[in-house]
């Protein structure tokens, strides 16, 4: 298992920093963000990218399952919870009340790296439709399943974690492969359910009723310069134009949308 997954307080400052410098800009070039806005984080762990925008005098709320996640972030952005500028939710999104538990619609919804784990993305898609405040955006940054470690495997406490595009092996043999080595079968089984391409996010938003304002895919995820030390580039352009292809060599994929009108 990487380090950077066993250090909670430095995954939560690379989050933090790959959201100023690369989440925020992002969405600027088509939506300005301004103070008081409200932004909904679904999957906020804990909490770092939710704190690049409470930084910009955004109205922030976390939904998040995990309780041990809701507790660290409650740690980190105890200061924020404290002014009432940001509060958790610790609960299925789709279990929350949009008046009682929310408080309301949002300007700006966040998925980094959490659309890859949700069952059934599409009745997701039609539910944020009910979360957003007109002229509302939402941010979605992802992995495509097929990209050289789109299984998560890196979660891996083997030499598994190293080998990439080991989660494409037939089932049966990549199964056996993670069981012989002792290692979180039904979490990785998860992801390779849920798997996600370029080609059916950009389908699920059209037949959910949304158009993509500005879309960025990278050959060198922007979050590997803090985990890594690599830098970081943008995908070919020639590359990105080739479906399916540019699923194997693209390790991250940055899109903002709007409902259709």
């Amino acid at each position: 298992m990487f380090e950077f997954h066993q250090d909670r307080n430095r995954y939560f400052q690379i989050q933090y920093e790959n959201a100023v410098k690369y989440v925020l800009p992002f969405i600027e070039q088509s939506f300005p963000i301004k103070s008081q806005m409200r932004v909904l984080e679904v999957g906020a762990g804990e909490g770092g990218v939710l704190r690049a925008f409470t930084e910009r005098g955004c109205q922030a709320v976390g939904v998040e399952l995990d309780p041990l996640r809701v507790e660290w972030g409650c740690g980190f952005l105890w200061e924020e919870i404290g002014r009432g500028q940001l509060f958790y939710i610790e609960k299925d999104i789709y279990k929350t009340d949009l008046e009682q538990d929310l408080k309301g619609g949002f300007d700006i919804i966040l998925l980094k790296d959490v659309i890859e784990h949700i069952h059934d993305q599409p009745r997701l898609f039609r539910l944020l439709h009910t979360l957003l405040n007109k002229g509302g955006v939402i941010f979605f940054g992802f992995p495509p399943w097929q990209m050289p470690f789109g299984g998560h495997q890196q979660i891996a406490r083997s030499f598994v974690s190293r080998l990439p595009y080991i989660h494409l092996l037939p089932l049966p043999l990549y199964k056996g492969l993670l069981r012989i080595n002792n290692e979180p079968v039904a979490e990785l089984m998860e992801i390779r359910q849920t798997r996600i391409s370029i080609e059916r996010f950009e389908k699920i938003c059209r037949d959910t009723g949304y158009t993509i304002l500005h879309q960025v895919h990278y050959l060198i995820n922007p979050i590997y310069q803090w985990k890594f030390g690599w830098k970081v580039r943008q995908q070919f352009t020639w590359l990105t134009a080739i479906p399916w292809l540019r699923n194997y060599f693209t390790t991250c994929v940055y899109y903002l949308i709007k409902p259709a009108k």
